[in-house]
C-alpha cells in the first residue's frame, strides 16, 4: 500500500471515531434541543421538598419515568419542582405527586400516583395535589421532648 492510501484510511477512521464520540456525548449529556421530543416538563408545587435534588428520579409504581429537572421557589413561598417525564407518560389531572425516600436515610424521589380522570396534564401545567416530605428530625425532636401526640 502506498503512503497516501494509508493516510487516507487513518483519516477516515479518525473522522468516524470523532463523530461517534460527539454523538455519544450529545446523547449522554441530553442536550435539550436533541431530547426535547422525548420528554416534557410537568411542574408540581409542594410545601416542603427537603432533600429532593435536581436529577432525582420520578417514579410510577416503582418504575422510573423521568427525573427532577429543576427546583425553585414559586409563589406563596411554595417549592416548585420541574418534572421531566417521558413523552409516552400521560398524567391525569387528578393525579398526586409525593416526596418519598428510598429508605430511612436514603435518597429522595418523586412518586406519581396516577388518577383515573380522562383529562390529562399538558406540558408545563402545574400539579397541585402533592404530599410533601416528612421531616424526620422534627419528628424525632418532638418525640424526644415529649410533644409528640
Amino acid at each position: 500500500m502506498s503512503k497516501k492510501v494509508v493516510e487516507t484510511t487513518v483519516g477516515i477512521f479518525m473522522l468516524i471515531g470523532f463523530g461517534a464520540l460527539v454523538y455519544l456525548a450529545l446523547q449522554l449529556g441530553e442536550v435539550p434541543f436533541l431530547t426535547s421530543g422525548k420528554s416534557y416538563i410537568l411542574n408540581a408545587e409542594f410545601d416542603n421538598v427537603a432533600g429532593v435534588k435536581k436529577g432525582a428520579s420520578v417514579q410510577i409504581a416503582g418504575v422510573v419515568v423521568g427525573e427532577v429537572a429543576g427546583v425553585s421557589l414559586g409563589k406563596n413561598e411554595a417549592a416548585v419542582l420541574a418534572l421531566r417525564l417521558n413523552r409516552d407518560i400521560r398524567v391525569p389531572t387528578d393525579s398526586m405527586a409525593s416526596v418519598k425516600s428510598q429508605g430511612i436515610i436514603g435518597d429522595k424521589y418523586i412518586l406519581l400516583s396516577l388518577g383515573g380522570d380522562e383529562e390529562i396534564f399538558a406540558p408545563d401545567d402545574m400539579l397541585r395535589e402533592t404530599e410533601s416530605s416528612v421531616d424526620i428530625e422534627s419528628l424525632i425532636s418532638k418525640f424526644a421532648f415529649g410533644s409528640a401526640e
